[in-house]
């Protein structure tokens, strides 16, 4: 069975849909098979990963069908179909990375959710809260997947507590300014509230035709993004924040996720990690990398060395924090692995 991991922040412009496909790129450069779920109707993970062929994809017989959206149709739409896998593209340069791509109106199925998720009385709601799952579970049967990453928008939809409660482990991808320290805050009673309608609501959609993923995900820990360096450590205005996110993580989030079933047990962390508030890596800026990397449609330390357009010291220099990355995302993903297994 394919583990999944959900990122999610109530703050948006954390670097979360990059971290997403930066993690899973790794993972398949470690030879697993990986699925990238687009839930953000935003869909800038689609359009990452589909290049100039993001609106053919939309419009095309061949693909339109084939997302997220239409996929669950069947159980939102009353179709009397069942749910079926629908077909995932890969990037050109890393087969091993398959997208359920996103869909721009996704949130129109919300209310009904919100309904179903909160009527378990009526039967014919009853496949709606599995509906998610099931399409998941069936994409990663079909494409043999050892690792699914699930990227939300910010929003406290419906759909995004589904697909939360639907993984198996959270990522909470951060940057240090003291509104990321404010969101961490909320997560403490967002998250308790989720899984305390899971706990009490789980036995009630067992007989549907969609059931729940059994079970609430576990906290993995945080990644600190989106800072400028200096002399080889995050810049002066940025290691406050930086050290306060994991002060919040160590002293309130974990015990608040930890009394609702929300983390392992703490001698399953490393030490490490646990001694570093829970925090997997703290990646700077990618600077010039990023406008490359969406050129190329990989991940920043992807990039070939003619791809960086720079020349001499400033090439020297770029090759250098690519690799940096490189490095830190393994680690990343490394330790997610090692976490999740």
């Amino acid at each position: 069975m394919a583990k999944r991991l959900v990122l999610f922040n109530h703050k948006g412009g954390v670097s979360k849909t990059t971290t997403v496909y930066n993690v899973g790129w790794i993972l398949a450069e470690m030879g697993h098979q990986v699925l990238l779920v687009d839930a953000d109707p935003q869909c800038n993970l689609s359009s990452l990963i589909l290049g100039d062929d993001f609106d053919a994809y939309y419009l095309e017989d061949a693909t339109r069908l084939q997302n997220i959206k239409d996929g669950v149709a069947p159980a939102f739409t009353g179709k009397p179909t069942p749910i079926q896998p629908v077909l995932c593209r890969s990037p050109a340069r890393q087969p091993r990375v398959r997208l359920l791509a996103g869909h721009a109106t996704l949130s129109e199925y919300d209310a009904s959710l919100t309904f179903a998720q909160n009527s378990n009385a009526l039967a014919t709601l009853q496949n709606l809260p599995g509906a998610f799952h099931e399409l998941i579970r069936q994409v990663e049967e079909a494409n043999q997947i050892a690792y699914t990453i699930i990227d939300l928008n910010p929003g406290l939809s419906a759909i995004n507590q589904n697909l939360f409660l639907n993984a198996d482990f959270i990522l909470i991808p951060t940057n240090p300014d003291p509104f990321s320290i404010m969101a961490l805050q909320t997560l403490e009673s967002i998250f308790p509230r989720w899984a305390n309608w899971k706990v009490g609501n789980e036995a009630a959609f067992q007989d549907s035709a969609y059931p729940l993923r059994p079970g609430l995900p576990k906290f993995a820990g945080t990644a600190i993004q989106r800072f400028n360096v200096r002399k080889g450590r995050a810049a002066a205005p940025y290691r406050d924040n930086i050290a306060e996110i994991k002060a919040v993580t160590r002293n309130r989030l974990y015990p608040a996720l930890r009394n609702a079933g929300l983390t392992l047990p703490e001698d399953d962390y490393p030490s490490l990690l646990r001694n570093n508030g829970f925090c997997l890596e703290e990646i700077p800026d990618f600077g010039a990398l990023l406008p490359r990397s969406h050129e190329a449609g990989v991940p920043v330390f992807a990039l070939h060395d003619d791809e960086l357009k720079a020349t001499g010291i400033v090439l020297d220099n770029t090759i250098a924090k690519r690799d940096q990355l490189h490095d830190q995302f393994v680690v990343v993903a490394q330790t997610l692995h090692d976490l999740m297994n």
